[in-house]
This record gives structure tokens, C-alpha cells and sequence, in this order.
């Protein structure tokens, strides 16, 4: 079983670029309108198309699941070396787990993070440091 994801691009070179990095994958299909990605971890077909205006909600975001803190700083630094990096969240409280996560956002302002869970918590989330970006007003993941 994979995920099949489709999300418009208002740039499909930026975003074939963004998310490269961010799934460490090439795509498998590239055209003027279109890309694809196909990946095994994640389990995704990723699909971009091109449109003229892209609306992106605050009120979302994306992420992948690695397994462990190494994963995760593995993908900071293919991140950071492409400048992608917005935040790092190192053994945090968010949506009731300790977790170790980096976020970026794509060219369309979408909010990706790629975490591990370190363990669970009986607390949701700490305000200051949960889901935020740099330059940005702290806003929760898990708000409802």
C-alpha cells in the first residue's frame, strides 16, 4: 500500500527541487505541468501540477515519520545544506509526544516536518516551541 498525494505547484522547478531534498528522491516523472515522485520510505506517490495560484491553509501541515533521531538529523543536514531549513525542534512536547523534528516549507508555503517520536506524553503541546516557524506568531500542530 502507498499514499497518493497530489498538490499544485506554482513552480515545478522549485518544487521538484523542495522536495528532492525533503524525500531524499529523485522524481520519477518531470514535465513542464507536471512531477512525480515515487518513494519506498515514505510509502508515496507524490504528485505536483502546475497551476497559476496555489492556496495554502495555516491551518495544516505534512509530515513524515522516521524512525529514529538519527533519521531525523540526517534529514536536517540534506535540508540545511539546501537552505531549506526553517526550525529544529530537538526533544520537544508536541500533540502529546516527546519528539525530535525539523520543519521546512515548501515554494507554495506549505509546512512539512519530518520527526521521530521519542515517547508519549500525557501533556499536548508547549506553546513556544511546538509546530512553529521561525519568524512566525507560535501556533500548535495539534490545535483542533
Amino acid at each position: 500500500m502507498r499514499t497518493h498525494l497530489n498538490l499544485a505547484a506554482t513552480d515545478i522547478d522549485a518544487s521538484v527541487v523542495f522536495y528532492s531534498v525533503l524525500l531524499d528522491a529523485k522524481p520519477v516523472k518531470v514535465l513542464s505541468d507536471y512531477a512525480l515522485f515515487v518513494t519506498e520510505h515514505p510509502s508515496l506517490e507524490l504528485a505536483l501540477d502546475l497551476r497559476s495560484h496555489v492556496a495554502t491553509t495555516q491551518d495544516a501541515h505534512y509530515g513524515v515519520f522516521v524512525d529514529t533521531a538519527q533519521d531525523v538529523q540526517r534529514t536536517i543536514n540534506r535540508l540545511e545544506g539546501a537552505g531549506l531549513v526553517s526550525s529544529v525542534e530537538r526533544n520537544e512536547t508536541c500533540c502529546y509526544a516527546n519528539q525530535t523534528k525539523v520543519w521546512a516549507v515548501d515554494p507554495d508555503g506549505r509546512r512539512w516536518e519530518v520527526y521521530t517520536v521519542h515517547e508519549d506524553t500525557d501533556e499536548r503541546d508547549n506553546a513556544e516551541t511546538c509546530c512553529t516557524t521561525h519568524g512566525e506568531e507560535s501556533r500548535s500542530c495539534c490545535a483542533a
